[in-house]
Formats: C-alpha cells, structure tokens, sequence
C-alpha cells in the first residue's frame, strides 16, 4: 500500500447555492484503514468544514453510507487498500444532498409508516408462541440496518417518478408477512401503493446489501 492516497470528494452546500464539485485531498495510510477513516482525517487535519454522517463504525447502524468509486457501499467496511491510490467519494445519488456527504434520507421512515404494520391474528392464545424453524425463516430480512444503499443503487428509483416502494422496503413487508402470528395479506398493498411490477430482478440492490440479504430471491 502507497503511503499516501488521493481522496476526491464531491462536496457541495445547497443551503448557500454552493455547486456540487470535486475537492483532491492527500491523506497518508496505515494498516488496516478504511475509507471512513481517510475522511476522518480530513475532517480532523485539513478541512474541519467537510460534512459526513457516521455513527459505530462498525457497519452496524448505516450511517455512512455514500458512493465509492461509482458504488454505494459503507465507508466504514471499504479498505482503502482495495480501492486505488486515488478514490473518488460522493453522496449517494438518489437522495437530496444536504452538505456534502450527507443526504436527506427522511423519505424512507414515510414511506416505512405507510406499509401496513404487524397486526396479530384474532383471538390468539396467550402467551404468544412462535415455533424456532418461523423465527429462522424471517431472520435474514431482519438482518437489515436501513444504510439505503439498495434504495441508492435501484435505477427504477434513480430513474423513475412512479410509487416504487423500493428494495429496502419489500424487505420490511416480507418479514412481515412471513410472520406467522400476522393476519395481514400485504400482496395487494404491494401492486397498488409499493409498484412491485416496476422491479425487473437486476439484483443490483442484493449485490451492495452489506448483509448479504438476498431481496430480489
């Protein structure tokens, strides 16, 4: 590994009419480093004005999610070892920019609050049982950690005005129907509020999920 990399980030400030454009800092190296940490030091060193959103660092909460090298991936959990001696990082695409890397990701909780939630079916017995092989079938689409990096990479979302709910959010509803203690059948929420029809199995969103959920099987 080089001791020094280029780090190119797109930054911009809608709030002051400041244009989107690229800014070249050199960072220096070290063993193990990830690409959250190159911005922590510009962040820290060169320029304390940069904005990023970021919180364990751990590749837990999905905070820092942005587009590197062309890609939505977690800053936190992509080695700059593997990435080139220069690396271009920019906020995700399908969200508004605030400053930054930071985007307005407060669509997803709206469109979270629409989905149909849990409703138990009638007149169960009590305490509530639910057999290991149920609680295993559903485990994986619970998994998620709501980075939107498969919301980012879906083009029908990036290209398309339409009602497309997105893959992050069919996950949400499939964990919820596979629940074997819900009454709700979602399948018509899904073609007349979620555009299921609008996805076309590309499996782009599966290929960024950091969980490895499998959304579009």
């Amino acid at each position: 590994m080089p001791e020094k990399i280029t780090i190119s980030i797109k930054r911009s400030d809608p709030s002051n009419g400041e244009a989107p454009h690229f800014v070249d800092y050199e960072v220096p190296t070290q063993e193990g480093m990830v690409v959250l940490d190159a911005v922590h030091y510009i962040e820290n060193n060169i320029d304390p004005t940069l904005s990023v959103r970021w919180n364990c660092k751990a590749a837990r909460c999905g905070s820092c999610s942005a587009e590197v090298n062309g890609l939505p991936r977690l800053m936190c959990k992509t080695r700059v070892d593997k990435m080139g001696t220069k690396i271009r990082i920019e906020p995700m695409r399908a969200y508004p920019v605030v400053k930054d890397l930071v985007t307005n990701v407060s669509h997803n909780w709206k469109i979270s609050k629409g989905i149909p939630p849990f409703t138990p079916k009638p007149n169960m017995p009590k305490p509530w049982r639910i057999a290991a092989i149920d609680v295993t079938r559903s485990k994986e689409f619970r998994t998620c950690i709501e980075c939107f990096l498969c919301q980012d990479v879906c083009h029908v979302i990036r290209e398309h005005e339409s009602n497309y709910l997105g893959p992050k959010h069919m996950v949400k509803v499939a964990a919820l129907d596979m629940h074997p203690l819900d009454a709700i059948d979602r399948s018509g929420f899904l073609h007349s509020d979620g555009g299921v029809g609008f996805c076309n199995i590309t499996k782009c969103c599966q290929n960024v999920c950091p969980e490895g959920i499998r959304i579009t099987d």
